[in-house]
Protein backbone atom coordinates (compact mmCIF):
# COMPACT_ATOMS: atom_id res chain seq x y z
CA UNK A 1 0.00 0.00 0.00
CA UNK A 2 1.39 3.37 -1.06
CA UNK A 3 0.26 5.82 1.64
CA UNK A 4 0.66 9.58 1.52
CA UNK A 5 0.49 11.23 4.96
CA UNK A 6 0.35 15.00 5.33
CA UNK A 7 1.13 16.80 8.58
CA UNK A 8 3.90 14.39 9.57
CA UNK A 9 5.65 17.05 11.70
CA UNK A 10 2.55 17.82 13.81
CA UNK A 11 1.59 16.28 17.13
CA UNK A 12 -0.72 13.66 15.63
CA UNK A 13 1.39 13.28 12.49
CA UNK A 14 4.56 12.30 14.37
CA UNK A 15 2.65 9.68 16.34
CA UNK A 16 1.05 8.39 13.15
CA UNK A 17 4.45 8.05 11.48
CA UNK A 18 5.73 5.92 14.38
CA UNK A 19 2.74 3.57 14.07
CA UNK A 20 2.59 3.41 10.28
CA UNK A 21 6.30 2.66 10.01
CA UNK A 22 5.58 -0.55 11.94
CA UNK A 23 3.03 -1.70 9.35
CA UNK A 24 4.92 -4.07 6.99
CA UNK A 25 2.64 -3.59 3.98
CA UNK A 26 2.80 0.23 3.92
CA UNK A 27 5.16 2.36 1.87
CA UNK A 28 5.00 5.80 3.47
CA UNK A 29 5.33 9.14 1.66
CA UNK A 30 5.63 12.34 3.74
CA UNK A 31 5.34 15.56 1.74
CA UNK A 32 6.82 18.75 3.09
CA UNK A 33 4.64 21.85 3.43
CA UNK A 34 6.11 23.45 0.29
CA UNK A 35 5.32 20.30 -1.71
CA UNK A 36 1.68 20.59 -0.66
CA UNK A 37 1.59 24.02 -2.30
CA UNK A 38 1.35 22.13 -5.60
CA UNK A 39 -0.38 18.89 -4.59
CA UNK A 40 -1.26 17.89 -8.16
CA UNK A 41 2.36 17.35 -9.22
CA UNK A 42 3.34 15.63 -5.96
CA UNK A 43 0.38 13.22 -6.00
CA UNK A 44 0.95 12.44 -9.69
CA UNK A 45 4.54 11.48 -8.86
CA UNK A 46 3.74 9.40 -5.75
CA UNK A 47 0.55 7.70 -7.08
CA UNK A 48 -0.78 6.84 -3.58
CA UNK A 49 -3.39 4.19 -2.88
CA UNK A 50 -4.44 6.07 0.26
CA UNK A 51 -4.11 9.70 1.38
CA UNK A 52 -4.33 10.53 5.09
CA UNK A 53 -4.71 14.29 5.29
CA UNK A 54 -3.66 15.31 8.80
CA UNK A 55 -1.98 18.63 8.00
CA UNK A 56 -3.77 21.71 9.29
CA UNK A 57 -3.25 25.35 10.12
CA UNK A 58 -4.46 27.38 13.08
CA UNK A 59 -4.54 24.86 15.91
CA UNK A 60 -1.33 25.92 17.61
CA UNK A 61 -0.65 29.36 19.03
CA UNK A 62 0.19 31.90 17.80
CA UNK A 63 -2.29 31.42 14.96
CA UNK A 64 -1.61 32.70 11.43
CA UNK A 65 -4.01 35.27 9.91
CA UNK A 66 -7.46 33.81 9.32
CA UNK A 67 -7.30 33.93 5.47
CA UNK A 68 -4.14 31.82 5.62
CA UNK A 69 -5.84 29.29 7.94
CA UNK A 70 -8.88 29.10 5.66
CA UNK A 71 -6.78 28.71 2.51
CA UNK A 72 -4.78 25.82 3.88
CA UNK A 73 -7.57 24.00 5.75
CA UNK A 74 -10.18 24.34 2.99
CA UNK A 75 -8.72 25.13 -0.43
CA UNK A 76 -5.62 22.97 -0.10
CA UNK A 77 -7.66 20.07 1.31
CA UNK A 78 -9.95 20.13 -1.75
CA UNK A 79 -7.01 20.39 -4.14
CA UNK A 80 -5.32 17.42 -2.49
CA UNK A 81 -8.56 15.42 -2.73
CA UNK A 82 -8.94 16.25 -6.43
CA UNK A 83 -5.28 15.53 -7.16
CA UNK A 84 -5.63 11.78 -6.55
CA UNK A 85 -9.02 10.62 -7.86
CA UNK A 86 -8.05 6.95 -7.57
CA UNK A 87 -6.89 7.16 -3.95
CA UNK A 88 -8.92 6.49 -0.85
CA UNK A 89 -9.04 9.69 1.20
CA UNK A 90 -8.94 9.87 5.02
CA UNK A 91 -9.50 13.36 6.39
CA UNK A 92 -8.59 14.33 9.95
CA UNK A 93 -11.23 16.87 10.91
CA UNK A 94 -11.85 18.05 14.50
CA UNK A 95 -14.36 17.93 17.33
CA UNK A 96 -14.12 21.73 17.26
CA UNK A 97 -16.10 21.65 14.00
CA UNK A 98 -19.34 20.79 15.83
CA UNK A 99 -22.07 23.14 16.97
CA UNK A 100 -21.99 22.89 20.80
CA UNK A 101 -24.89 20.92 22.25
CA UNK A 102 -24.02 20.83 25.97
CA UNK A 103 -23.80 17.01 25.84
CA UNK A 104 -21.58 14.35 24.23
CA UNK A 105 -21.59 14.94 20.48
CA UNK A 106 -22.49 12.28 17.92
CA UNK A 107 -21.36 12.06 14.31
CA UNK A 108 -24.81 13.20 13.11
CA UNK A 109 -24.78 16.45 15.11
CA UNK A 110 -24.51 19.63 13.00
CA UNK A 111 -21.21 21.28 12.21
CA UNK A 112 -21.18 24.95 13.15
CA UNK A 113 -18.28 26.80 14.69
CA UNK A 114 -16.91 30.35 14.90
CA UNK A 115 -13.56 29.11 16.20
CA UNK A 116 -10.74 30.03 13.73
CA UNK A 117 -9.56 26.43 13.52
CA UNK A 118 -12.92 24.71 14.08
CA UNK A 119 -14.78 26.74 11.46
CA UNK A 120 -12.25 26.01 8.71
CA UNK A 121 -12.11 22.34 9.70
CA UNK A 122 -15.92 22.25 9.53
CA UNK A 123 -15.86 23.84 6.06
CA UNK A 124 -13.28 21.34 4.81
CA UNK A 125 -15.22 18.48 6.39
CA UNK A 126 -18.51 19.47 4.71
CA UNK A 127 -17.01 20.26 1.32
CA UNK A 128 -14.96 17.07 1.14
CA UNK A 129 -18.02 14.96 1.93
CA UNK A 130 -19.98 16.78 -0.77
CA UNK A 131 -17.11 16.32 -3.23
CA UNK A 132 -16.78 12.62 -2.39
CA UNK A 133 -20.50 12.09 -2.85
CA UNK A 134 -20.48 13.90 -6.20
CA UNK A 135 -17.45 11.93 -7.43
CA UNK A 136 -18.56 8.57 -6.00
CA UNK A 137 -15.28 8.25 -4.08
CA UNK A 138 -14.71 6.63 -0.70
CA UNK A 139 -14.01 9.07 2.12
CA UNK A 140 -13.37 8.54 5.83
CA UNK A 141 -13.57 11.50 8.22
CA UNK A 142 -12.20 11.28 11.76
CA UNK A 143 -12.99 13.99 14.28
CA UNK A 144 -10.50 13.93 17.17
CA UNK A 145 -11.42 15.88 20.28
CA UNK A 146 -8.82 17.20 22.77
CA UNK A 147 -5.58 15.25 22.93
CA UNK A 148 -2.02 15.51 24.18
CA UNK A 149 1.07 13.40 24.69
CA UNK A 150 4.46 12.91 23.10
CA UNK A 151 5.40 15.62 20.55
CA UNK A 152 2.67 18.02 21.71
CA UNK A 153 3.70 21.67 21.61
CA UNK A 154 3.01 25.10 20.20
CA UNK A 155 1.49 26.75 23.27
CA UNK A 156 -1.19 24.10 23.80
CA UNK A 157 -2.45 23.40 27.33
CA UNK A 158 -0.14 20.69 28.64
CA UNK A 159 3.11 21.78 26.94
CA UNK A 160 2.44 25.27 28.32
CA UNK A 161 1.81 23.83 31.79
CA UNK A 162 5.08 21.87 31.71
CA UNK A 163 6.98 24.91 30.40
CA UNK A 164 5.74 27.01 33.33
CA UNK A 165 6.72 24.26 35.78
CA UNK A 166 10.19 23.91 34.23
CA UNK A 167 10.76 27.67 34.50
CA UNK A 168 9.31 27.92 38.01
CA UNK A 169 6.75 30.44 36.80
CA UNK A 170 3.04 30.77 37.60
CA UNK A 171 0.73 29.26 35.02
CA UNK A 172 -2.13 31.56 34.04
CA UNK A 173 -5.37 29.83 33.01
CA UNK A 174 -9.01 30.69 32.53
CA UNK A 175 -11.36 29.81 35.40
CA UNK A 176 -11.20 26.28 33.98
CA UNK A 177 -14.92 25.63 33.64
CA UNK A 178 -14.69 24.29 30.07
CA UNK A 179 -15.71 20.62 29.92
CA UNK A 180 -13.35 18.54 27.80
CA UNK A 181 -12.70 14.95 26.70
CA UNK A 182 -8.92 14.51 26.68
CA UNK A 183 -7.30 11.60 24.90
CA UNK A 184 -3.69 10.44 24.56
CA UNK A 185 -2.35 11.25 21.11
CA UNK A 186 -1.01 7.73 20.58
CA UNK A 187 -4.55 6.46 21.05
CA UNK A 188 -5.80 8.92 18.42
CA UNK A 189 -3.12 7.63 16.05
CA UNK A 190 -4.31 4.07 16.69
CA UNK A 191 -7.86 5.15 15.79
CA UNK A 192 -6.59 6.47 12.44
CA UNK A 193 -4.85 3.16 11.74
CA UNK A 194 -8.01 1.29 12.72
CA UNK A 195 -9.98 3.42 10.24
CA UNK A 196 -7.36 2.72 7.58
CA UNK A 197 -7.80 -1.04 8.07
CA UNK A 198 -11.59 -0.84 8.32
CA UNK A 199 -13.56 -2.35 5.43
CA UNK A 200 -16.75 -0.33 5.26
CA UNK A 201 -19.82 -0.93 3.14
CA UNK A 202 -20.56 2.80 3.19
CA UNK A 203 -18.65 5.08 0.81
CA UNK A 204 -18.56 7.95 3.32
CA UNK A 205 -17.86 7.29 7.00
CA UNK A 206 -17.45 9.66 9.96
CA UNK A 207 -15.98 8.68 13.34
CA UNK A 208 -15.49 10.62 16.57
CA UNK A 209 -12.25 10.02 18.47
CA UNK A 210 -12.19 10.78 22.20
CA UNK A 211 -11.57 9.22 25.59
CA UNK A 212 -15.17 9.13 26.74
CA UNK A 213 -14.08 10.77 30.01
CA UNK A 214 -15.39 14.30 30.51
CA UNK A 215 -14.17 16.75 33.14
CA UNK A 216 -13.58 20.46 33.48
CA UNK A 217 -10.20 21.89 32.53
CA UNK A 218 -9.63 22.75 36.17
CA UNK A 219 -10.35 19.19 37.36
CA UNK A 220 -8.21 17.73 34.57
CA UNK A 221 -5.17 19.93 35.17
CA UNK A 222 -5.28 19.49 38.95
CA UNK A 223 -5.61 15.70 38.61
CA UNK A 224 -2.66 15.49 36.20
CA UNK A 225 -0.47 17.66 38.45
CA UNK A 226 -1.31 15.46 41.44
CA UNK A 227 -0.62 12.22 39.53
CA UNK A 228 2.76 13.46 38.29
CA UNK A 229 3.78 15.22 41.51
CA UNK A 230 4.13 18.34 39.38
CA UNK A 231 4.71 21.51 41.39
CA UNK A 232 3.36 24.59 39.61
CA UNK A 233 1.48 27.67 40.73
CA UNK A 234 -1.88 27.35 38.93
CA UNK A 235 -3.56 30.74 38.49
CA UNK A 236 -7.15 29.87 37.56
CA UNK A 237 -9.13 32.90 36.42
CA UNK A 238 -6.02 34.86 35.42
CA UNK A 239 -6.99 34.71 31.74
CA UNK A 240 -10.33 35.40 30.03
CA UNK A 241 -12.18 32.74 28.08
CA UNK A 242 -11.58 32.81 24.34
CA UNK A 243 -14.95 34.00 22.98
CA UNK A 244 -15.23 31.36 20.24
CA UNK A 245 -14.18 28.49 22.49
CA UNK A 246 -16.97 25.97 23.24
CA UNK A 247 -17.68 25.43 26.92
CA UNK A 248 -18.66 21.80 26.41
CA UNK A 249 -16.67 19.65 23.97
CA UNK A 250 -17.05 15.92 24.60
CA UNK A 251 -17.28 13.02 22.14
CA UNK A 252 -19.80 10.24 21.98
CA UNK A 253 -17.58 7.43 20.66
CA UNK A 254 -20.20 4.67 20.52
CA UNK A 255 -19.93 4.34 16.73
CA UNK A 256 -16.14 4.28 16.77
CA UNK A 257 -16.08 1.57 19.43
CA UNK A 258 -18.67 -0.61 17.71
CA UNK A 259 -17.50 -0.26 14.09
CA UNK A 260 -13.74 0.22 14.40
CA UNK A 261 -13.26 -1.81 17.58
CA UNK A 262 -11.29 1.12 18.99
CA UNK A 263 -11.38 2.82 22.36
CA UNK A 264 -8.91 4.94 24.30
CA UNK A 265 -6.45 2.91 26.36
CA UNK A 266 -4.00 5.39 27.83
CA UNK A 267 -4.36 7.29 31.08
CA UNK A 268 -4.15 11.05 30.37
CA UNK A 269 -1.62 11.58 33.16
CA UNK A 270 0.58 8.92 31.56
CA UNK A 271 0.37 10.72 28.22
CA UNK A 272 1.48 13.97 29.89
CA UNK A 273 4.27 12.06 31.63
CA UNK A 274 5.46 10.85 28.20
CA UNK A 275 5.47 14.44 26.99
CA UNK A 276 7.41 15.58 30.07
CA UNK A 277 9.94 12.76 29.76
CA UNK A 278 10.66 13.58 26.09
CA UNK A 279 10.73 17.39 26.26
CA UNK A 280 11.06 18.42 29.93
CA UNK A 281 13.45 15.86 31.43
CA UNK A 282 14.62 18.40 34.00
CA UNK A 283 11.23 18.20 35.76
CA UNK A 284 11.78 14.59 36.87
CA UNK A 285 8.04 14.04 37.26
CA UNK A 286 6.58 10.93 38.86
CA UNK A 287 5.50 8.15 36.49
CA UNK A 288 1.76 7.49 36.94
CA UNK A 289 0.00 4.19 36.46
Amino acid sequence: MRLLLTGATGTLGRNLVRQLECEPDIQLFLPRRKELAEPESYVAEVRPDVVIHSAASGLRLPRPPFPEIAHFNVTMSLRLFDAGPEARFIFISSGLAYKPQGRPLTETDPLESLHPYGSTRAAGDLLLRAAALAAGRPLTVLRPFSFTGQDDGGGRLFPALLTAAARGEPFALTAGGQVRDFCAVQDVAQAVVAALRHKSKNPIEVFNVGSGISATIRETVEKVCQALGLVVDLRFGARPYFPQEPMHLVADTSKTRSELGWEAQTNLAYAVWQLARSQFAELNVRRPQ
